[in-house]
């Protein structure tokens, strides 16, 4: 599976935005899929994650209420959409996917996930 993370760029606090990501490959519809990001001088930390068919979705406490993730397995894409953006936002934003087929939940932990997009910049102006 290959990752391309886009929507990336710059913001004011409280505004939206959303960013995709567009993965080939087969299995990708089969395969769990997550959003990470990783602020500057700081460690990449979880944002939220999808089950294959998108019936489950799991997000870090900092986002809940804010964020959501979905997926469209027929483009081959999953999005974040981001709203009422912070600061504290401010971050590269990486998409990941799961090699494991068809588990019952989305991984929240990096070294469960097995393939990763370039990332993309968000930056939240105050």
């Amino acid at each position: 599976v290959q990752l391309q993370a886009s929507g990336g760029g710059l913001v004011q606090a409280g505004g939206s935005l959303r960013l995709s990501c567009a993965a080939s490959g087969r299995t990708f519809s089969s395969c769990a899929m997550g959003w990470f990001r990783q602020a500057p001088g700081k460690e990449r930390e979880f944002v939220a994650s999808i089950t294959w068919s998108g019936g489950s979705t799991y997000y870090a406490d900092s986002v809940k209420g804010r964020f959501r993730i979905s997926r469209n397995n027929a483009k081959n894409t999953v999005y974040l959409q981001m709203n009422s953006l912070k600061p504290e936002d401010t971050a590269v934003y990486y998409c990941a996917a799961d090699a494991e087929t068809y588990t019952v939940v989305a991984a929240t932990r990096i070294r469960e996930y097995d393939y990763w997009g370039q990332g993309t910049l968000v930056t939240v102006s105050s």
